[in-house]
C-alpha cells in the first residue's frame, strides 16, 4: 500500500487532471467537490485529507506563476504540447518544491514526481519530469538556498 501522502498525491494528481480537464469560463468546476469525490474513494485510507486539499487548493491558485516557471525549464516542449497527466505532475511537483520546502524535502518532492509519472505518465515521462523538476531544483531552489536568491 502507497504512504499516506504518496496515496494523498496520487489524489490531488487525479482532480487536477479532471479540473483541467473540466473547467472552462463557461463552465467553472467545484474543485472542492471532485476533491471530496476522489478523496471519498480512499477515505478508509487517507488520514491526512487537508494535505490533499492544500496541494491541489495551492497548485490551483499558483497555476498562472507555476506554468510561466516551468515553460522556461523545458524550452523545447511548449507547456501546452505536454501531455495533460505530465504537465499536472510537474505542477504538483514544482509547487512542493517552491511553496512547502518547509514540510516536504526536495528530494522527496522529485522522487514523488517522478513515481507518479512512471504510474501515470508514458514511457518516458518519469525522466521528463526528473530533468526538469531536477533543473528547477539546481536553478530555482539550491541557487536560492546558497544566497543567489531567484525571484519566483
Amino acid at each position: 500500500m502507497a504512504s499516506n501522502r504518496h496515496l494523498g498525491r496520487i489524489v490531488a494528481l487525479q482532480s487536477l487532471y479532471e479540473y483541467e480537464f473540466r473547467h472552462t469560463d463557461e463552465t467553472p468546476v467545484d474543485v472542492e467537490e471532485v476533491i471530496a469525490r476522489n478523496l471519498e474513494r480512499y477515505k478508509d485510507d487517507i488520514g491526512d485529507t487537508k494535505f490533499v486539499g492544500e496541494l491541489v487548493d495551492g497548485v490551483i491558485a499558483s497555476l498562472v506563476k507555476l506554468d510561466e516557471t516551468l515553460q522556461p525549464l523545458a524550452p523545447d516542449w511548449p507547456l501546452v504540447q505536454v501531455a495533460r497527466i505530465d504537465r499536472n505532475i510537474l505542477r504538483i511537483g514544482l509547487y512542493e518544491l517552491l511553496y512547502k520546502q518547509e514540510d516536504v524535502p526536495s528530494r522527496v518532492a522529485i522522487n514523488e514526481a517522478v513515481e507518479l509519472a512512471k504510474s501515470f505518465g508514458s514511457d518516458n515521462s518519469s525522466k521528463f519530469i526528473n530533468g526538469v523538476l531536477g533543473t528547477a531544483y539546481r536553478t530555482l531552489v539550491e541557487d536560492q538556498t546558497n544566497g543567489n536568491a531567484t525571484e519566483v
